[in-house]
């Protein structure tokens, strides 16, 4: 596989995993108990946004692995058991 491939393949995959992980372990202002003037109660309190990138991008580099290894393992739609079996136009 090309590298600028893994390179596309890896951003997308890392955008898509942070927004996975960005609801994770969110306390809003309204928990805490302070609101700061003029910012909804939902706002989070601390976002611990450093953490977040940091596991992002180690889900991201896994999940890039696992999709890597699945797409060198020559596996087809076919192997798949109880799909359709597709064929090729003829």
């Amino acid at each position: 596989m090309k590298t600028g491939t893994l390179i596309a393949m890896y951003f997308v995959t890392w955008w898509i995993c942070l927004f996975a992980v960005l609801p994770l372990r969110v306390r809003t202002q309204g928990e805490a108990g302070d609101v700061v003037p003029g910012t909804p109660a939902s706002a989070p309190a601390r976002p611990e946004l450093a953490i977040k990138v940091a596991i992002t991008t180690v889900v991201a580099g896994l999940v890039l692995a696992g999709i890597v290894a699945l797409l060198n393992s020559g596996l087809v739609l076919d192997d798949v058991p109880l799909l359709p079996k597709f064929a090729s136009p003829t």
